[in-house]
């Protein structure tokens, strides 16, 4: 019986577990793909592909030194700067939209996939598929459940214009706490220099940020709201 050597890998092997790198992170990013996030489906792959890589590299890539004279292999050098490396990337999808934080779960999907890359460059084939069936688990089915039960508005960021001295402030906030829609923050501009319908008429600009109901359709929001006495223009974000 041949004796299994730690320190090769051959072809066949290789082309496998890029395969299901690519397959495993490709799972994860066609969820976040049809989502439509910063980081989708071709972001996913390229990381959990290169993480595998890596891993076999670390592990196989130099194993002509392990017989030489006071040279130490280490099969983890490398994937711990995968880990840490991927905080870059996964950095470049939170966003601050100026009503909410976003990007989070895309960059902790981002940093999961890197890490399932490494197992399954190393070889914990299982380790990497009950990961990945875990964490389209918490992306898809508990996502679902956080919006009908637990988180059941969204941040949105409302700009309504009006003419100045007839839109008030008190009639649009008023108007939101009939929908049930929570201001959390409104910032008030009054005759806004250089910005009128005619050389008579000035006009004031309201923005806010606020909390709406998941279910609440935001034409239903603007055509509501255009009926709100000196109204000119609506934006919901």
């Amino acid at each position: 019986m041949p004796v299994h050597d730690p320190w090769y890998i051959d072809n066949v092997h290789i082309l496998l577990r890029l395969l299901a790198a690519m397959f495993l992170g490709g799972l994860i990013g066609w969820e976040r793909e049809r989502s439509s996030h910063a980081a989708g489906l071709r972001t996913h792959i390229l990381v959990c592909v290169g993480s595998a890589l890596i891993m076999m590299l670390s592990v196989y890539g130099f194993s002509e030194f392990v017989a030489e004279t006071n040279v130490r292999i280490d099969p983890a050098r490398l994937a711990t700067a995968v880990i840490s490396g991927i905080g870059f990337l996964g950095a470049g999808t939170i966003l601050f939209t100026g009503k909410a934080i976003t990007g989070l779960t895309t960059a902790a999907s981002l940093w999961v996939v890197a890490a399932i890359g490494l197992a399954i460059g190393a070889g914990f084939h299982f380790a990497a598929f009950v990961a990945t069936f875990l964490v389209l688990v918490n992306l898809w089915v508990l996502n679902i459940v956080e919006l009908r039960y637990i988180r059941r508005s969204k941040a949105h960021a409302i700009t309504v214009e009006g003419v100045s001295g007839v839109l008030t402030l008190e009639r649009v906030s008023k108007f939101l706490y009939a929908e049930n829609i929570k201001i959390k923050r409104i910032t008030f501009i009054k005759e806004r220099s250089g910005h009128t319908i005619s050389s008579e008429t000035l006009l004031t600009e309201l923005r806010m940020n606020v909390e709406i109901h998941h279910e609440y359709n935001p034409m239903e929001i603007i055509n509501r709201m255009q009926k709100i006495e000196g109204v000119t223009a609506i934006s919901i974000e």
